[in-house]
Order: C-alpha cells, then sequence, then structure tokens
C-alpha cells in the first residue's frame, strides 16, 4: 500500500515538473464529482440493500417490517462511526499525509463492502451474520470519516467570484448520480433474476461492483491531492488538518450551526430515497423493479434542480436560498408523504417534487461551510460538520420515518422532515445573529 502512495507521488512530481500540474477549479470538480459518485454509489447499494435483502436474509424470524426496522438500525451505525472515523484519519493525515490516510481509508472502505458481498445469512451462521453485517457497517462508517480529501472545501474556495453557488453545487451531484446507479443496477437483477436467485446471490454483484468503483476512485483522487500543485494549494489555503479536540475546543459554535443548518436538506434526502422504497415494498403491490426506475427518474429531476440551485445561489444568496428551500420542505411535509399509497402517478408526484427541493436545498447545503471556519481549522472542521450533519440529519431519517408511518400513518412520517426544516430556519437564523455580532465586536 505504502509503495503504490509513493509511486503515485513520484508519478505527480514529473506531471508537475512537466508543466501539468497546474490546478484550476475544473480539474478540482472532477476529483470531488468522481469521489462523490463513489462514495454515494457505496451508500445506495447499502441502502437498498437493507431494504430488499438484510430483512429476509439477516432477520428471517421476524416479520418484514421488524426486520427492516432492525436493518434500518444497523445501517445508521455508519452515521454514528463516521465522526469516530474522522478523529482516527485525521491523526493519519496529520502523520502521514492525506495520500496514506485516502489510501487506508479506501481500503478500508472495500474490504468492507466486499465483507457485505460474501455475507452468510442468518440460516448459516446464526447472530453471527448480524454481528458481522454490523461489523462491516461500522467499518464502511469509520472509512468515510477518512475519504475526506478537502477537494469541495477546495473548490469552494477556488470559485470564481459570482459563481459560488455554482461551484459549491458540483460536489452534491454525487449524490443522484450513484442513486441512479444503484437503481438501475439493481432493478436489473431484481427483474431479470427469480426471488430465490435474487436473494442467493444476485444481490451480491451491485457490492462487487462498489468495490471496482471505489478501487478507480482512489487512483483518480490520489493523483490529485498528493500532486505538489495540489499540496501547495491546500498549504496556501490552509486546508491542513488541525487535531480535532482543539478543533472543537475552538469552533464548536460554527460546528453545531453548520451541522444543523442543512438539516432540512438532508432529512428530506432519506425521504425521498430510502424511506419511500421500504415503505412501497412492505405496504403496496408495486413491483420493486419499477418503483427503483422511478427513484432513476427522480434522480434525473434531481440533477437538473441541483444544477437550478447553483445558477440561483449566485443571484439571491446561498443563505437565502436554503432558507426558502427549508420553508418550501416544510410544506411539502404536511401533504406529500400521503401520496405514496396513492398507485403509480403518486409515487411519481412524490418522487419528482421531492427530488427537486432536494436538488435546490442539497444543492447548497454545504456551499459556505468552508468559509465559516477560521483557516487554521478550516479542513478538520468542514469534516466534522459534514459528519454531524449526516447524522443528526440523515442517520435515523428511514428508522424514524418507518416507525411513525406504520403506527401512526404516512402523514406522521412528515413531522421528522417537518422537524428538520424548522431547525434549520433556527440555525440560520442563529448564525446571522452571531455573524452580526462579530462584525459588530472587530468594528473600532
Amino acid at each position: 500500500m505504502a509503495q503504490a502512495t509513493s509511486t503515485m507521488e513520484e508519478d505527480a512530481r514529473r506531471l508537475h515538473a512537466d508543466g501539468h500540474g497546474q490546478v484550476n477549479p475544473g480539474e478540482i470538480a472532477i476529483g470531488v464529482i468522481i469521489g462523490r459518485t463513489s462514495e454515494f454509489f457505496d451508500f445506495f447499494v447499502y441502502a437498498i440493500a437493507s431494504v430488499l435483502v438484510f430483512p429476509k436474509l439477516v432477520f428471517p424470524n421476524f416479520d418484514p417490517l421488524t426486520g427492516t426496522l432492525y436493518s434500518f438500525a444497523i445501517f445508521a451505525l455508519a452515521f454514528i462511526a463516521r465522526p469516530i472515523g474522522t478523529l482516527i484519519f485525521t491523526e493519519i493525515d496529520r502523520r502521514q499525509g492525506k495520500g496514506a490516510k485516502m489510501t487506508i481509508a479506501l481500503f478500508l472502505l472495500g474490504v468492507s463492502t466486499v465483507a457485505i458481498a460474501f455475507l452468510p445469512g442468518y440460516e448459516t451462521l446464526g447472530a453471527a451474520s448480524v454481528w458481522l453485517l454490523a461489523a462491516a457497517r461500522i467499518g464502511q462508517g469509520l472509512s468515510w470519516g477518512g475519504t475526506w480529501d478537502g477537494l469541495a472545501s477546495l473548490l469552494a474556495l477556488n470559485a470564481p467570484e459570482g459563481r459560488r453557488g455554482w461551484y459549491a453545487m458540483i460536489p452534491q451531484l454525487g449524490a443522484p448520480i450513484g442513486l441512479i446507479v444503484a437503481s438501475a443496477l439493481f432493478a436489473y437483477f431484481v427483474d431479470t433474476l427469480s426471488a430465490e436467485d435474487f436473494l442467493s446471490w444476485g444481490w451480491r454483484y451491485p457490492f462487487f461492483v462498489a468495490f471496482a468503483i471505489n478501487v478507480v476512485a482512489l487512483f483518480a483522487r490520489l493523483r490529485m491531492v498528493v500532486t505538489p500543485g495540489y499540496t501547495e494549494l491546500f498549504e496556501t489555503r490552509e486546508l491542513e488538518p488541525s487535531s480535532v479536540p482543539e478543533t472543537v475546543a475552538q469552533q464548536g459554535r460554527t460546528i453545531v450551526v453548520g451541522a444543523f443548518a442543512p438539516l432540512a436538506s438532508f432529512a428530506l434526502f432519506h425521504m425521498v430515497t430510502v424511506f419511500p422504497l421500504s415503505w412501497v415494498f412492505l405496504f403496496t403491490r408495486e413491483t420493486i423493479g419499477r418503483f427503483l426506475i422511478v427513484e432513476c427518474v427522480g434522480a434525473v429531476v434531481g440533477i437538473i434542480a441541483m444544477l437550478v440551485s447553483g445558477y440561483v445561489a449566485d443571484k439571491v444568496g446561498r443563505r437565502t436560498l436554503l432558507a426558502g428551500s427549508a420553508i418550501a420542505i416544510a410544506v411539502f411535509s404536511g401533504f406529500a408523504p400521503q401520496m405514496l399509497d396513492g398507485g403509480l402517478a403518486g409515487e411519481l408526484a412524490f418522487m419528482i417534487l421531492g427530488f427537486i427541493l432536494l436538488g435546490l436545498s442539497l444543492g447548497q447545503s454545504s456551499g459556505s461551510v468552508a468559509s465559516s471556519f477560521r483557516k487554521r481549522y478550516r479542513y478538520t472542521g468542514s469534516a466534522l460538520t459534514t459528519d454531524l450533519a449526516w447524522l443528526f440529519g440523515a442517520g435515523f431519517a428511514p428508522l424514524a420515518a418507518l416507525v411513525l408511518s406504520s403506527r401512526f400513518g404516512l402523514s406522521s412520517s412528515g413531522v421528522y422532515l417537518l422537524s428538520g426544516a424548522v431547525v434549520t430556519l433556527l440555525a440560520i437564523s442563529i448564525n446571522r445573529q452571531f455573524a452580526s455580532r462579530d462584525a459588530e465586536a472587530v468594528q473600532p
């Protein structure tokens, strides 16, 4: 592993010496999209399997609803482990550099993903299959804490004046792209294989594909972050790792506000991706392959909405767009979940409306994070903020929504989404108050 990283660094130096190591926002954008797409593909492969496979494979002694709830509980473990991964890999980054950190993190992610692909079921291993799945999921979460490469922050800080909203949107494109690939892959296996073959071996292939994509993403991203040009740019922008305890002590307020500001976007993220799949699978007669295609259609709409968000944010401001999106999400939470019981037309309406809002809000959810931190803490602070935003906003969303909707009806699942919108508006308001006070404090 060390030899591979060393060879990569030597190649990068030669490229830089030949004049090909120049850094520009377009190159950064490509690296960010590759990295985010691979991470989100991993994410959605597991999410889809947590609905279609694991309740039957690992929890066969429970009814489908209970098995899915247990599966969602294991799903949340990665989000709990992610901040711990950031703590561990930040120290590796400080001592060994970004190349070593990313190589180890992506190796752990690949091993965890392949381990799931080979997972025996409960009928073979008994309760040990549950513990193995949980361990692999924790491994994925730890590795996500180490895959933070700082490229998204670097992109935001190097965006041309007047185009920062557009460039802040680019990293988020990985989410709908990853969903499209994962959903299409599972739809193919669900529609072409018998139920027995799919549950026996068909579901394992997307995990092998995820491993292959991770390998490609590793080399693509390493060729960027270890080049002298990028290393110099990280240093001049002060995007270097700081101690996690020190960062929390010095920038705790900014981390908390930054984590809660995009809560509406992150809650909506799972409410239009993972939760609808579980509801349709458990409580309707809709064929799951067709609904996965519906998710692909929604994701395409989400991509278009994200592109629009970049243009709108540059006109009205990112915080204004986030606040407006949160209000729209609050309205959406009051009526939209019931559409999932409206057949194909209702499902399409829910997914299209949901992905329009998701694209507009998620497209700018991390746009102003890096600039909110003092330079010394920008790199680690941005990583921690992202970790906590996913933990509080998305980690438990499928579990909470399924519990509420199964006990109190579909409309009750909107309560979780509404709470996220309210918290986002409060966080934006608090952030503005803090910004005003800080500005007054520095005035002579």
